[in-house]
């Protein structure tokens, strides 16, 4: 049987974020930067509601590519930040301990950019270490929209399974009854996935009569004007 036939789980799997610092999100031009980053942060957190052992890596930091996203790091405050000098993530031995560490050959990666950074080290890592990438392409930017697109297509080629975020939230949860991650993954939702998470706070409050989300003040009228 395949590996890839088996759905990703919280015990089967770890996650590496690549370099998402500012230097390297100036450079993005296949998906809209703050869009990018809503979905960085929110796949970040999928990670931390299911305990996802996680590896976090910079490369540059001060001379060029500055500190990884703040929101990033809030969610990971006691990480260590694996900084390179290499393009290449899998050249730096403290990333290849770290994921050793972790003990799970299949990784998630979400990182900047798709054709260099993510694709170096996903074809390293795949025939080095003998690890199995998921990429999560919409956690992930290019140069250009062709560079992420053919990019993608190289690691699909040799190996690698195209994924997307929200795709990754919801393989890890499965089953809404399994409630003791069903609020954390909401939260998400609500926060990170757009239109789908309007319609949860809709049907939340509008539906099953749950309070709002934000206390806010009195709300006052209608009161129409005479003319």
């Amino acid at each position: 049987m395949s590996k890839y036939l088996e759905v990703l789980t919280p015990q089967n799997c770890q996650i590496i974020f690549i370099d998402q610092q500012p230097q390297m999100a100036f450079g993005v031009q296949s998906i809209d930067r703050q869009v990018l980053k809503n979905n960085v942060v929110g796949l970040a957190k999928a990670a931390k509601a299911f305990g996802i052992p996680a590896t976090l890596t910079t490369v540059e930091t001060e001379s060029f590519s500055g500190h990884t996203y703040p929101e990033l790091l809030a969610v990971f405050p006691q990480h260590k930040i694996l900084e390179r000098s290499s393009m290449n993530s899998w050249d730096d031995q403290n990333v290849r301990d770290a994921l050793a560490a972790h003990g799970r050959k299949k990784v998630v990666v979400s990182g900047l950019w798709t054709e260099v950074c993510n694709t170096t080290f996903a074809l390293s890592a795949m025939l080095e270490g003998d690890y199995e990438i998921y990429m999560v392409a919409d956690a992930s930017g290019g140069t250009s929209l062709d560079a992420h697109n053919y990019a993608m297509q190289r690691m699909v080629q040799a190996g690698a399974v195209p994924v997307t975020w929200q795709q990754v939230l919801l393989e890890w949860q499965r089953d809404w009854a399994r409630k003791q991650t069903y609020d954390a993954v909401m939260d998400i939702v609500k926060e990170h996935s757009g239109a789908y998470g309007m319609g949860v706070d809709y049907a939340y409050t509008m539906v099953h009569d749950a309070p709002e989300r934000v206390r806010h003040g009195e709300r006052v009228g209608p009161n129409p004007a005479t003319r």
